[in-house]
């Protein structure tokens, strides 16, 4: 059997077990608190902390965050503020079309028509909405998790 591979911890400089990279997202919104209210309500995410102005969220396990826009650093602004966005948020759950009607009903802007496409690993269900802070969402089901041709 092999060893764990080891490494050392940034902040004790102590020997630790190497844990996997985790790639988060934190989204610039103009307002953080309406943006958690409206993050909880239209997805059903949990408030993992909130430091006013700053706040983790959760959706069923997937972490992301929220940072108020900082008038201070331009690079800090939200989507509707810039007038365009270049990340898209991806989101994999169950239930595509009631994830994304759910979200519309709340107030986001329904984007791409939720439909199935044609791919290497079999049938993959996606659609999509822009949630009222300017962010775009893909939604689709769980069939590219685990799934990848080799």
């Amino acid at each position: 059997m092999s060893e764990e591979p080891k490494g050392r911890s940034a902040l004790s400089g102590d020997t630790v077990s190497a844990s996997p990279p985790v790639i988060s997202v934190m989204l610039i919104v103009p307002d953080a608190d309406a943006a958690v209210a409206w993050y909880r309500t239209a997805l059903g995410a949990t408030e993992l902390w909130n430091l006013g102005g700053v706040a983790g969220l959760e959706i069923s396990g997937a972490a992301f965050f929220l940072h108020e826009v900082n008038p201070k650093n331009p690079a800090e602004t939200s989507p509707g503020q810039a007038g365009v966005t270049s990340t898209r948020i991806e989101v994999f759950v169950d239930d595509p079309d009631n994830f994304i009607e759910r979200a519309v009903a709340a107030g986001a802007t329904a984007g791409a028509a939720t439909e199935d496409h044609r791919v290497p690993w079999g049938t993959h269900r996606q659609g999509g909405f822009t949630d009222p802070f300017g962010h775009t969402w893909s939604v689709g089901d769980r069939s590219p998790l685990g799934r990848f041709p080799r």
